[in-house]
């Protein structure tokens, strides 16, 4: 039987994980559609883009996941996921699916003033957050926003001296305590995986 064809609608700030998810279960069959993971910064406006992807690709494949958490959004993704009979990653955040609910929860516990990094963020710091919120122009609105932080937690995907120093310089920048912790995949690579595993077999020739 011919393998199902898949799509994964992600968030660009976990496209590259994805993408070595895949690739290290050899998923020749699943393509990935990128959305900017500057919607972050707008989460009210996620919702509507993933919809549009759906719509853009309905009846091109036989199984759609999207490679979201809620991000901010209120709920309002899973109503357009539950129109579209779509899956999405588990959790609120990339923080809770890498980390895994509980030890999420364990590291919110211990301090609420955490600010997280992924490997995305900490590659992308300067841009993102210094750049992005005019700290690089404006280091005295730093205490300002990151006044109620205490901490910042890295959450690293791979091993990568580079990304350590980035973290570390991250941490630097805000005045914020450093601590490292590699979460690896976690539960993302785990719904991935469910997902192949339920699809790849099958072809139902999802469209809306």
């Amino acid at each position: 039987m011919q393998p199902a064809k898949l799509l994964i609608i992600a968030c660009g700030a976990i496209a590259r994980e994805i993408s070595a998810v895949a690739r290290s279960n050899g998923w020749d069959n699943v393509r990935i559609s990128q959305i900017p993971a500057e919607l972050h910064n707008r989460p009210e406006k996620i919702p509507a883009a993933v919809e549009q992807r759906l719509k853009d690709f309905a009846g091109e494949y036989d199984q759609v996941y999207v490679g979201f958490a809620d991000c901010g959004t209120g709920g309002q993704l899973d109503r357009v996921l539950e129109k579209y009979q779509v899956q999405r990653l588990q959790g609120a955040h990339c923080y809770e699916f890498y980390a895994g609910s509980q030890a999420f929860a364990q590291l919110a516990e211990a301090e609420l003033g955490t600010f997280y990094l992924t490997d995305y963020l900490a590659r992308h710091f300067d841009q993102l957050i210094m750049q992005g919120m005019g700290l690089t122009d404006k280091p005295k609105l730093i205490p300002m926003l990151f006044g109620h932080y205490k901490k910042l937690v890295y959450m690293a995907q791979d091993e990568s001296r580079e990304l350590d120093h980035y973290a570390e310089a991250a941490a630097q920048s805000l005045g914020l305590e450093y601590q490292k912790i590699v979460t690896g995949y976690g539960q993302m690579a785990q719904d991935l995986q469910q997902f192949m595993q339920q699809n790849e077999a099958k072809v139902i020739k999802w469209q809306h």
